[in-house]
């Protein structure tokens, strides 16, 4: 430029001008009178806010002059064909990509949000207070995010009986109950196990389990010793001393599940009183023959009286199921002590019969029963749980005394 105007300079009008200072005054007012004419625009681009002067005529070329490419996904507050204005404010943000997981399902996502909390908002997410969300909502948007979102589901608990219902995200079954501050002892009883994974069909259960003692005090029965005695008719019986029950006090560990009982185990015995045995004395003496006439004539009469059988005998307690508590003949086995009495098939031996049993002593056949049929008998004792336990079914002699 210099060389051009210096031989320019040299040059003088009339007036003491040259004819480059000419040039120059005339350039700098077409210049003044170019700039004048620019628009001026605000630009921000991702935050940096730049005024700008320009001959552009629309939005992308100004932003294409500025090096500002405008992706698919970035937001421009005008449309790149806009024409510009002076004072126009243009706003350009570039989109970031997000990577955003929800319950294992992994999507890419662009968007020009600040926080996650306006992404989730903008993208019209459903996410209640139970999902989880990493990172937070307040977490700021930046290039190359992930978002990960675990739905929460409901899962019941059953809390000794109660229902319960909670909701959560998954984790292991002793991090639920943690968590909502659901407690249990070692020995309550939780399923599935503690360490198992809670899924969407899970069903948890506790059973509160609670261990206690009890004690009772129950009858020992006496039993019956036969003495041989010459001196009395064989067949016939007398006794010698009466039996007296002992007593026992039983120790039970009761299990209680949900405070109902599941189990009941004996665990210790304390006998605080013997039983005495009955002593009957049986005749051994034998008895002349009578005629064979005399003999016909006894059996004729169907006098049953010192016959022996063989028998099966089962035992029943007054508690039965289905028991009136009134015997055929009219006998009260409620009443305590216990009678002896048992059950018979009259066709055998006749109700009403004085009868001594092999193992039990002397009773009286004083009912009936729809299975005593034939040889078949079922004695009184305190209890059907006595009756199980300590008779059971066995064979024995029955005499008919009278």
């Amino acid at each position: 430029m210099q060389k051009i105007l210096k031989p320019l300079l040299a040059v003088k009008t009339k007036s003491g001008y040259s004819i480059a200072t000419a040039i120059v005054v005339t350039l700098f007012s077409t210049w003044v009178v170019f700039d004048a004419t620019k628009a001026e625009v605000v630009v921000a681009a991702d935050g940096d806010v730049q005024v700008v002067k320009t001959h552009n005529t629309t939005v992308g070329e100004l932003l294409d002059e500025m090096g500002i490419q405008v992706g698919e996904y970035d937001e421009l507050s005008h449309a790149e064909n806009s024409k510009i204005v002076d004072g126009m404010k243009i706003n350009f943000d570039t989109a970031n990509e997000i990577l955003l997981t929800i319950d294992g399902k992994t999507e890419e996502y662009y968007t020009t949000a600040t926080t996650v909390g306006e992404f989730i908002n903008e993208e019209g997410l459903h996410i209640t207070s139970h999902d989880n969300i990493s990172p937070n909502k307040m977490a700021v948007v930046s290039d190359g995010l992930e978002i990960k979102i675990d739905k929460a589901f409901p899962v019941t608990v059953n809390d000794g009986g109660e229902e319960k219902e909670f909701w959560t995200t998954g984790g292991t079954v002793e991090e639920l109950l943690e968590k909502n501050d659901i407690t249990f002892k070692e020995t309550d009883k939780v399923k599935p196990g503690l360490d198992k994974e809670v899924k969407k069909d899970t069903e948890v259960s506790i059973i509160h389990v609670e261990k206690k003692t009890e004690e009772i005090e129950e009858s020992i029965p006496f039993q019956t010793e036969e003495e041989s005695d010459s001196s009395l008719e064989k067949g016939t019986t007398k006794t010698i001393s009466e039996g007296e029950e002992g007593k026992v006090i039983k120790i039970y560990e009761i299990t209680l599940e949900n405070d109902e009982e599941a189990d009941k185990k004996l665990i210790e015995e304390k006998v605080i009183k013997e039983s005495k045995n009955k002593v009957v004395a049986v005749g051994t003496k034998e008895v002349k023959k009578e005629s064979a006439n005399t003999s016909n004539s006894n059996s004729s009469s169907g006098n049953d009286e010192g016959k022996v059988l063989t028998m099966e005998a089962t035992a029943y307690g007054p508690d039965c199921s289905g028991c009136s508590g009134i015997t055929a003949t009219g006998i009260n086995i409620k009443q305590s002590p216990t009678p002896k009495v048992i059950s018979v098939d009259p066709n055998v031996i006749p109700l009403g019969s004085r009868v001594w049993v092999e193992g039990y002593g002397e009773a009286i056949a004083a009912d009936t029963g729809g299975a005593i049929k034939g040889n078949r008998i079922d004695v009184l004792v305190k209890s059907e749980a006595y009756a199980a336990s300590n008779w059971g079914r066995r064979t024995v002699q029955v005499k008919i005394l009278d």
